[in-house]
């Protein structure tokens, strides 16, 4: 509620980011929040640098884009055909935002090269090491590492401590991609999960997912201020006028890569005035407790199976919903074949009903499974009951 009376204010003010002049507060406002973010990522007394972006895939973008500069500052004005081969690393289960990234950059999706992960998601620092060494060996040059802390489908955290000693050995670029979970920073309780994210040099942030703000708010931090600036700044006279009579570092505008630039901070502080730190951390627990009672209800239960053993680290719950006609097959491939039709009937089912709605995929040689991603802790035990038991009855004749 607090979020969308912000939201409303921010589209009657209806301003835009690019200089103090043109959004005092707001500016402000920008400022202190960037600031307090990177604060809870760790970093000495919030320093170093930031934006809202218009979502995490932007935000991963900007990543690429200041860590290129950081490594060959002369592409900005002479282009790739000024530089080596650069080849990125991220997870095989990273957020497809990498690989868009580096096509519109001229990087080029070949030069993104996945690491594998282990059973639950997280990314093999041995592997990472292995493709690096081959890189070089080949005359490419590693210029960034994107771990990831939430993944899409799992809600894995990459080992963030080694994937940052790998980064500090090779000297390369350690970004963060923590659009789904940096919200457990937010929480006593959860926030070993993303230790190591103090190390990175980029980290992504999306307050719109596990924080509950309204859409759009993404934050990218970077540990190196001044760095965005120097890497997108364009010197445009009829904007940016050197001889203003305020602090100049307040027009914002031209470290960004947009010109017009909504205003997303707004919501964020209002809501974070209103909630707390410990109304944030209050609304992340809750929402992960809600994710292990599914667990505990659907891990020995008849007709389900889940996806990877033992309790999920974040809300991400996976699992199969196997019908009374499919328990009785032996574990072969025709039992694949029609268990992987079982979860799209389903939700056609739940969307045609209007009860609930839930998502599904495949993933490597993982046929269509459920992903019940638990976000809103206005959500109650009943629901979460109502779930299974509406699953069930949509399921049971397949």
């Amino acid at each position: 509620m607090v979020g969308l009376a912000a939201d409303w204010l921010t589209s009657t003010a209806n301003t835009n980011m690019f200089t103090y002049e043109i959004a005092p507060v707001f500016v402000l406002l920008e400022y202190v929040t960037l600031k307090k973010m990177r604060e809870i990522i760790g970093w000495p007394g919030g320093s170093g640098d930031g934006i809202f972006s218009p979502g995490g895939a932007i935000s991963n973008m900007y990543a690429m884009l200041i860590a290129r500069f950081k490594m060959f500052p002369e592409v900005k004005e002479k282009g790739m055909a000024a530089v080596p081969r650069l080849i990125a690393f991220t997870s095989e289960h990273s957020h497809f935002s990498l690989k868009k990234g580096a096509a519109a950059l001229g990087i080029g999706t070949d030069s993104v090269i996945l690491i594998k992960c282990d059973e639950r998601g997280k990314m093999i620092p041995s592997d990472l090491e292995r493709r690096i060494l081959e890189a070089k060996q080949k005359g490419f040059v590693p210029f960034l590492v994107s771990a990831t802390a939430g993944t899409t489908v799992y809600g894995a955290f990459d080992p963030l401590l080694a994937v940052a000693d790998i980064c500090k050995k090779y000297k390369i670029w350690m970004h963060v991609d923590a659009a789904w979970g940096g919200g457990l920073l937010m929480s006593q309780k959860h926030k070993w999960k993303l230790s190591g994210v103090e190390r990175a040099n980029s980290v992504t942030w999306n307050p719109h997912k596990m924080m509950g703000v309204p859409l759009q708010c993404s934050a990218l931090l970077v540990r190196e201020e001044g760095l965005m600036q120097s890497c997108n700044q364009m010197h445009a006279s009829y904007l940016f006028q050197q001889d203003k009579h305020y602090d100049l570092s307040y027009d914002t505008g031209d470290k960004a890569l947009q010109c017009g630039r909504h205003v997303d901070v707004f919501k964020l502080w209002l809501m974070w005035r209103a909630k707390g730190t410990a109304g944030f951390e209050a609304h992340i627990d809750k929402c992960l407790e809600l994710a292990e009672y599914l667990y505990n209800i659907i891990k020995n239960r008849e007709g389900y199976e889940m996806v990877f053993d033992g309790k999920p680290q974040h809300t991400n719950v996976c699992f199969w919903y196997v019908p009374p006609s499919l328990r009785v097959l032996e574990d072969n491939e025709e039992r694949m074949s029609r268990l992987s039709k079982v979860a799209p009937v389903i939700k056609a089912r739940m969307m045609e009903f209007g009860t609930t709605m839930v998502s599904y995929q495949p993933l490597g040689d993982k046929v269509n499974f459920f992903r019940m991603v638990i976000s809103n802790p206005a959500a109650t035990h009943q629901d979460i009951d109502f779930l299974i038991e509406e699953i069930e009855r949509l399921g049971q004749d397949l």
